[in-house]
C-alpha cells in the first residue's frame, strides 16, 4: 500500500465519503484508469449532477484526483494526496468478481473501446505524415534501443514525457519505472496515448495536457525526463530545456532526442518544423544555461537515402555529484 497512514479526521472523512454504493463503484472505475465526467456518466447510467456532486466528495476527501483538458474534465486515483493510502486499501479489498463491479467494469470496456477508435481514427488521418518523416532516418526500433541505452544501468522512480504524443515513451518504459507522466498539449494527441497505454496495459502512467513552457508540476519532481523530437517544432527551445531542468531532482537525469542539422526545407513548410536540427554546441550551451551537465550525445544515421540524423543528448542535475565531491573533500 503507498503513502502514509493517515490522521483520524482524514481516514474518517475518506471513509465517509467512500461509504455509498454510487461512489465505491466511482471508485473501482477510477482505479482502472483516468475517466472523464461523461464516460462515468454513460457507464453508471446517472445523471451528470448526480456524478459530479459524488466526484466532488471524493476529490474533497483525496481520494480521486480531478485535472481539467480544454473542456473537459478528468479524474484519476490519487497518487500523490493524502488520501492514496486509503484509495490503494479500499481497491485492494474490492472483489474482482463481484457481480456490481463486474456489470460496471464491462460498460467501461465498451466505452474504452469508443475512445480507442475515436483516437485511431485521428490517428490514421495522420500517420502519412509520421511515416514520411520516419522514413528519412534511422529505424524506430533502432532509435528507441538508444534510447533505453541511454538511461539503463539506474532505476526509475518518475519519468515525464515531455510531448508524449503517442505515448510511446512512456509505453517504452512501463516496466523500467515506478511512475510516468506524459505531457501534450493536443487533446487529440493525448486521447491517442490515453488508447495506446491502454491497450498495453499500462497502469503506472498517466497523460494530460500541459504547457511545456509552464508545466503545472512541482519543482524536484522527476528523476527522468524525456524530450523526444519536440524541439524543433518550438519556438523558444532553450527554454523548454529550461522548464524540464526545473523539474528534475538533484541527479536526475534529461534525455533530449531530436534532429542533427539538416537542409530538408519541406519539413519547416509542410510539417511545422521551426527548427531544422540542433548543432552540438547549441544544445550543450543550452543545457548548461538549464544548470545541467552534459554527459553523452549520440549520433544515429539516417538509413538509406534518409537523411536525417537522429541525435541523443545526455544531461544530468549535477546537485547530488556535488554534494558527493564536497562530503568526498571533507573525509579527505
Amino acid at each position: 500500500m503507498s503513502g502514509s497512514p493517515l490522521g483520524f479526521a482524514l481516514l474518517l472523512d475518506g471513509l465517509k465519503a467512500a461509504g455509498e454504493d454510487t461512489r465505491l463503484r466511482l471508485l473501482a472505475l477510477i482505479g482502472e484508469g483516468e475517466l472523464t465526467v461523461s464516460e462515468l456518466t454513460e457507464i453508471l447510467g446517472q445523471s451528470q449532477p448526480r456524478i459530479s456532486r459524488h466526484l466532488k466528495l471524493l476529490a474533497e476527501a483525496g481520494l480521486v484526483e480531478r485535472f481539467r483538458e480544454a473542456s473537459w474534465v478528468f479524474y484519476r486515483r490519487a497518487v500523490d494526496m493524502p488520501g492514496a493510502a486509503l484509495t490503494d486499501a479500499l481497491l485492494e479489498l474490492m472483489a474482482p468478481d463481484d457481480a456490481i463491479l463486474l456489470r460496471d467494469r464491462e460498460r467501461l470496456d465498451a466505452v474504452r473501446a469508443a475512445r480507442a477508435a475515436q483516437a485511431q481514427d485521428y490517428f490514421r488521418a495522420h500517420a502519412h505524415e509520421w511515416d514520411a518523416i520516419r522514413r528519412l532516418h534511422a529505424p524506430e526500433a533502432q532509435v528507441e534501443a538508444a534510447i533505453k541505452a541511454a538511461l539503463s544501468g539506474q532505476r526509475i522512480g518518475s519519468l515525464l514525457d515531455l510531448g508524449t504524443g503517442t505515448g510511446r515513451i512512456i509505453e517504452l518504459f512501463a516496466d523500467e519505472m515506478e511512475r510516468g507522466v506524459g505531457i501534450d498539449l493536443s487533446a487529440d494527441m493525448l486521447a491517442v496515448a490515453r488508447a495506446n497505454l491502454e491497450r498495453a496495459g499500462v497502469r503506472n502512467a498517466t497523460v494530460r495536457q500541459g504547457d511545456i513552457y509552464n508545466l503545472a508540476l512541482p519543482r524536484d519532481a522527476f528523476d527522468v525526463v524525456i524530450i523526444h523530437q519536440v524541439l524543433h517544432f518550438l519556438e523558444d527551445a532553450p527554454r523548454a530545456i529550461k522548464e524540464a531542468a526545473r523539474v528534475l531532482r538533484p541527479g536526475g537525469r534529461l534525455l533530449v532526442v531530436d534532429f542533427d542539422p539538416h537542409d530538408l526545407e519541406f519539413l519547416r513548410e509542410q510539417h511545422a518544423h521551426r527548427r531544422l536540427g540542433f548543432a552540438p554546441e547549441i544544445m550543450e550551451s543550452w543545457l548548461t544555461q538549464a544548470g545541467l551537465s552534459l554527459q553523452s550525445h549520440r549520433l544515429l544515421a539516417p538509413q538509406g537515402d534518409g537523411k536525417l540524423t537522429v541525435s541523443l543528448w545526455l544531461a544530468r542535475d549535477p546537485r547530488v555529484v556535488l554534494a558527493e565531491a564536497e562530503q568526498t573533500q571533507e573525509v579527505a
